[in-house]
Formats: C-alpha cells, sequence, structure tokens
C-alpha cells in the first residue's frame, strides 16, 4: 500500500522585524517632547507677557510701598526701606478716607443700577422682538463712544447755569444745582456718566449668557404653567449665576478703578472739587505719586490697598450671589 505525501504549502518570505535604528529612536524620542512640551510652548507666551506687564508691575508696587520712594530722583537719592509706615500714614490720613468714602458712594450708585438695568434689558432682548439684532448693536453705541466725548456731553447737560438737567429741574420747583459743589450731586453726576456708558456692555455678557440656557427648559415650565416671572427667577437666575458673577466682579473692579469720569468731569483737577467731593482713590493715589514724586511710596501703599479692597469685596460678592440665587 503506497501512501502519498503531500508537501507543505509553501510560505510567504517574511522579513524579520527590523530594529529601531538611530534615527527612529530619535523620531520617537522628538514626538514624545512634542507632546509633553507642547502645550506649556502654546500657552508660555500669555505668562511671559503677564510676568513683564503684569507680575512685576505688581511686586515691583509692593516693594515700593515699603519704601520712601522717590520718582524723580531715584538714582541719585535712592530709597529708604521704612516697613509699614506707608500703611501706618495712610490709615491715619483724611483725605485718604474720604476719597474711600467718595468711591464706595459712586460704586453703589453706579453698579447697583446699572447691573439692575443691564439684567432687564438682557432678558427683554432674550424674548421674540422686531429687529432685535439692531436692538442688540444698540445697547453697546455707549461704550464704544470716546470718554472724553462722554464728559463733553455730560458737562453740559450737568452744567449749573444752562444745564440741561437743571432746566428740567426748573419746571419742578427745583432750583439750579451746581453739581460740582456739592458731594452728593458729584455722585450722582459721575454714577450717571458710568451708568450710560456701562449697561449697554453688561448687557450684551449677560444676554450671552440666556441665550445658553436650553430653551426645552422654558417650554416645560410653561406647559407645566409658570409664568414669565416665575421662569425668570427659577429657571434663568439660576443658570446665569456664572455669568452674572463675572459681570459683577468686572463692575466692581472697574468701579473701585473709577478714574477718568471723575477727572474729566472736573475738568482734569485731581482734587475733584475745593473739598475733594469726588476725589475717588485712584485720583488720590495719583495726587500721591505722580503729582508728588517724592511720596511714590505712599502712592503705591494707596494702589496696593485698593488692590486688597477689590479681592475681598469680590470674595464677598460671589458668597452673597450664591447665596441670594439660590
Amino acid at each position: 500500500m503506497s501512501r502519498s505525501i503531500t508537501a507543505p504549502p509553501p510560505q510567504a518570505n517574511v522579513d524579520p522585524p527590523e530594529l529601531p535604528g538611530r534615527g527612529s529612536r530619535r523620531t520617537v524620542r522628538l514626538s514624545r517632547l512634542d507632546l509633553k512640551a507642547s502645550p506649556y510652548l502654546y500657552i508660555a507666551p500669555f505668562f511671559i507677557v503677564f510676568g513683564i506687564f503684569g507680575a512685576y508691575p505688581m511686586l515691583r508696587t509692593l516693594w515700593m510701598s515699603l519704601n520712601k520712594w522717590d520718582l524723580v530722583n531715584e538714582r541719585t537719592r535712592g530709597h529708604t526701606f521704612v516697613g509699614l509706615k506707608n500703611y501706618a500714614a495712610l490709615l491715619d490720613a483724611p483725605y485718604f478716607w474720604n476719597a474711600v468714602l467718595n468711591t464706595f458712594g459712586i460704586f453703589v450708585l453706579s453698579t447697583v443700577p446699572q447691573l439692575a438695568l443691564a439684567l432687564f434689558l438682557a432678558n427683554l432682548l432674550n424674548r421674540s422682538l422686531r429687529a432685535k439684532t439692531f436692538l442688540r448693536m444698540t445697547v453697546l453705541v455707549p461704550n464704544v463712544t470716546s470718554v472724553a466725548a462722554v464728559a463733553i456731553v455730560f458737562g453740559t447737560l450737568f452744567q449749573r447755569d444752562f444745564g440741561v438737567i437743571n432746566w428740567v429741574l426748573h419746571f419742578f420747583g427745583v432750583g439750579a444745582v451746581d453739581w460740582h459743589a456739592y458731594r452728593w450731586s458729584q455722585w450722582t453726576a459721575i454714577a450717571t456718566m458710568v451708568d450710560w456708558r456701562w449697561t449697554g456692555y453688561n448687557t450684551l455678557i449677560l444676554l450671552a449668557g440666556m441665550q445658553a440656557i436650553p430653551r426645552d427648559i422654558y417650554e416645560s415650565a410653561a406647559i407645566d404653567g409658570a409664568n414669565q416671572w416665575t421662569q425668570f427667577w427659577r429657571i434663568t437666575m439660576p443658570n446665569l449665576v456664572p455669568t452674572f458673577l463675572f459681570v459683577t466682579v468686572i463692575s466692581i473692579v472697574g468701579g473701585l478703578q473709577l478714574f477718568t469720569e471723575p477727572l474729566l468731569f472736573n475738568n482734569g483737577s485731581f482734587l475733584a472739587g475745593n473739598s475733594r467731593e469726588g476725589q475717588t482713590l485712584t485720583m488720590y493715589m495719583w495726587e500721591n505719586s505722580i503729582e508728588n514724586t517724592s511720596q511714590a511710596g505712599y502712592g503705591a501703599a494707596v494702589a496696593w490697598t485698593l488692590f486688597v479692597m477689590i479681592i475681598l469685596l469680590s470674595i464677598g460678592n460671589f458668597f452673597l450671589v450664591r447665596k441670594t440665587v439660590r
């Protein structure tokens, strides 16, 4: 009996794997380095610019606040370390507390109505309106207007003898008001300028936050019988907390650093009135650092005190908004 022997099928010629050489190893290392280093290289320009124009000036100002510093004769006379004496002198200065009172007074008169009106306008523009795109563009017009032009217009409106505001008040039996002579009048005029200029800006930011809220939630609430007021407090405000916090923090920073409006309203005077009725903290800082260069260390202490005030007020606002909306 014969057996048939079948030949095994031919196998394909498979080359053995090649070991990576120097070129391939270098490519692997470069790719790994690229994956690890690229993210840091992409964000490095921001930190470099921030370090030059942000962190360094802050630390430099902090060091200046601990010294008796003369800006003009800095290289010849140098500076003398005095520790916290500038801050102690700051707390005993009546003009400093006058500037604090003016800053917070104008801030409250401008920020509270500004945010309330911005919230109202944003909620209104979030509805179905005719020409809503045109209306949304219109509210931003005051913000793009030059501050100098705004100061000229409002300076004319609040003029004592021929101002439109006094002309209107005359019909209600109110005599002519010298808007530059009293603390309350300067606060009112400057706060009006700030509100007119920044309400539209905050309106568009709040409107963007409202646009991000899904419409299905409103439709479900309407089916359940919730009216527009209930929808606003139960749906809009809780979902708008991050945006509203951003707007309030920006308003705090801008309100406590108010400088241009009161300066132009008082015709470029850093004293802002005969008795400093409208002088803010930034104007007081300028007076004691740029106008009086030998007190630059004292002015730096004012700057850092203002910085701490902004931080504390922003933190307090954060917890207040979260607790109120809940």
